[in-house]
Formats: structure tokens, sequence, C-alpha cells
């Protein structure tokens, strides 16, 4: 199973940065535009449209409130993945500031460049929507 983590450091309050994060149903437009172009909820998940047309629909694993923490998995739309399972979590990093942790399992393996590649663009596109960046990890 190929493990893509993606952790970075914002200048931003985590209250307000969670607050973007927990509102699923607007990702598109709060926490990765451009990156997604539609996103809406359906049944206990969502159902995503990436700019490159792709089309995902995710189970929502878990919304914790407690620990600012969203799990979700794409169940259709990943051709040729077998599993998928991706959390996020916003975390204090003891300076004011925000220390984000995306981690992402896909198999098989393969797919793990092309879902690193997505992941990539889509955390630099958080940074700048939630605030700047002041380390990468």
């Amino acid at each position: 199973m190929t493990t893509i983590r993606k952790e970075f450091t914002l200048d931003a309050d985590p209250d307000k940065v969670w607050e973007v994060v927990r509102d699923i149903g607007e990702v598109h437009r709060r926490l990765v535009p451009g990156v997604l172009t539609d996103a809406y909820l359906d049944g206990d998940g969502r159902v995503v449209t990436f700019a490159n047309g792709m089309v995902a629909r995710e189970r929502v694993v878990s919304l914790d409130e407690e620990t600012r923490r969203f799990a979700y998995s794409v169940y259709d739309g990943l051709p040729g993945a077998i599993h998928h399972n991706a959390s996020m979590e916003v975390l204090p990093d003891g300076a004011g500031g925000t220390r984000f942790v995306w981690i992402t399992d896909v198999l098989p393996d393969e797919l793990g460049p092309r879902v690193a590649e997505l992941m990539e663009l889509g955390a630099q596109t958080m940074r700048r929507t939630l605030g700047p960046a002041t380390a990468d990890q």
C-alpha cells in the first residue's frame, strides 16, 4: 500500500482552519477552489468533481469536531483503485498557528504517483486559501 503524507504549518487560527475543512459540501469553494469545480453531499458521503473532469464518490468516514479530524474514502471514480482512505487533521502548532496533516493510503501502489500529484496540487491550494504557510515539513 502506498501512503502519501502532506504536512504543513499555517499562520492561521486552528478553529478558523477547521471551520473551512469541516464544511465538506463547500470544499470546492472554500478549501480547494480550482482543484475541485463542484461538490455536493449525497447520503453518507459527497460527490466531488475535479478540474480535469474526474468525478469521485466519497464516503464520509468521520467528521470529528473534538479532534478536528475529517476522514473519507473514495469508493467510485478512482479508476483501478481497490482501496483508498484519507484523513485531514487540523492541529494547533503551539505558536497560535495550525499544523495541517493530510494522509492518504491507496492500493494498488501504481496509483500512488497520480494520487500524490493531486494531493500536492490540493496542498498548494490549501496553503493559499487557509493562510500563509510558515513552514513545510
